[in-house]
């Protein structure tokens, strides 16, 4: 029998994202009005020692014309978290939220410290399972 886990990223993979939450946010963004605007750019930032690129999942476009990026995360991973730091240091101007599928994950496990209490001590912007009304109505 497969796992709900499994089906949902199959389901994501099939309509062209990596997971299903991913489609899932697609989907209510698609519903809110707003146009989907999927992994098309590329961030540049330097990994110590290499430079990189990072691909944001959703690029949400506001009623002003301004914009900001959605990053959809299951697992938050320590490489996830260090990238997340070196861009925010090195582009401090990018607004980059999350949508967590479990805000309330441990980092690790036995970790006292939740995806939400790591945003929280950063000062990232974060969601739990969908993108907030309110971020759409930005």
């Amino acid at each position: 029998m497969r796992s709900s886990t499994r089906t949902s990223k199959s389901r994501g993979i099939k309509h062209g994202y990596r997971s299903g939450l991913e489609d899932r946010t697609a989907k209510q963004l698609s519903d809110a009005g707003k146009p989907v605007i999927y992994e098309q750019e590329k961030i540049a930032f330097t990994w110590p020692a290499r430079p990189t690129t990072y691909r944001p999942d959703f690029k949400i476009v506001t009623s002003s014309g301004g914009f900001f990026y959605v990053e959809t995360k299951g697992r938050f991973t320590v490489q996830d978290r260090q990238k997340h730091l070196l861009i925010r240091e090195q582009q401090p101007e990018l607004d980059i939220r999350f949508v967590f599928s479990n805000q309330n994950a441990k980092l690790y496990k036995g970790s006292p410290t939740t995806y939400a209490m790591w945003c929280d001590k950063h000062g990232f912007v974060y969601a739990h399972k969908t993108i907030p009304d309110a971020w759409l109505s930005e």
